[in-house]
């Protein structure tokens, strides 16, 4: 499903650059749930950006499936993610001027499918807020901003889930409750989870375990 070869990513800084990631080999298999661990800063979350198209690489390849993402221009990655992958993000990334419903009708009707409404309300149901369709981001506590976003990205039925630190704003029993949610949701979906997270618990819960230090990746 997700296959990485040679992959670097270098950034400019004052007197040269820095290697954020330093040739990462990296296998996922369809279905498979994954966590990627490690301390701030080592580069997992740029690894997780890398992979989903939302960055370009310095070197080295990346394939979803059997499609190359270095050779999509930036619209070609767009419609990729809007295809085959979902996110959840630790800071919810709900627009606010939006209700529960609208977030997760967004990405549905922008692909043009004709019932996002009907979709978004099945999938609201299924994360238990169903009553809460109606309701702005700022009405609705933190976990349930995060239910919204897993009904989003579920809404959308992609193949591939990447998920960065899906609990760090929660309190340790919402975020249990979100984790038990995102579990559920990925088995009954079988969807490829792709998961970073400093939480060594919830890594627990994954088939398998890759630590990433100063920029290099390997099992754990």
């Amino acid at each position: 499903m997700i296959t990485a070869r040679a992959l670097r990513k270098r950034v400019p800084v004052a007197g040269g650059e820095l290697e954020i990631l330093k040739g990462i080999d990296l296998e996922i298999k369809s279905g498979e749930t994954v966590a990627i661990i490690g301390a701030s800063g080592s580069g997992k979350s740029t690894l997780l950006g890398l992979l989903a198209g939302l960055d370009l690489a310095s070197d080295g390849s990346i394939e979803i499936g059997d499609v190359a993402l270095g050779r999509l221009d930036e619209d070609g990655r767009a419609l990729l993610r809007a295809r085959e992958i979902g996110f959840v993000f630790q800071s919810f990334q709900l627009l606010p001027a939006l209700t529960a419903l609208e977030n997760v009708m967004l990405p549905l009707e922008l692909r043009g499918d004709g019932e996002a409404a009907e979709r978004a309300g099945r999938y609201l149901e299924r994360v238990g807020l169903g009553e809460r369709a109606g309701h702005y981001p700022r009405q609705l506590s933190g976990g349930e901003q995060q239910r919204v976003a897993i009904a989003r990205a579920f809404a959308a039925e992609p193949r591939i889930l990447f998920a960065d630190e899906p609990t760090g704003n929660l309190d340790t029993a919402t975020g249990e409750r979100i984790v038990e949610l995102l579990f559920a949701l990925n088995r009954e979906e079988g969807t490829t989870l792709v998961l970073v997270t400093h939480d060594e618990g919830l890594a627990a819960r994954c088939e398998r375990r890759l630590r990433m230090t100063a920029g290099e990746l390997e099992e754990a």
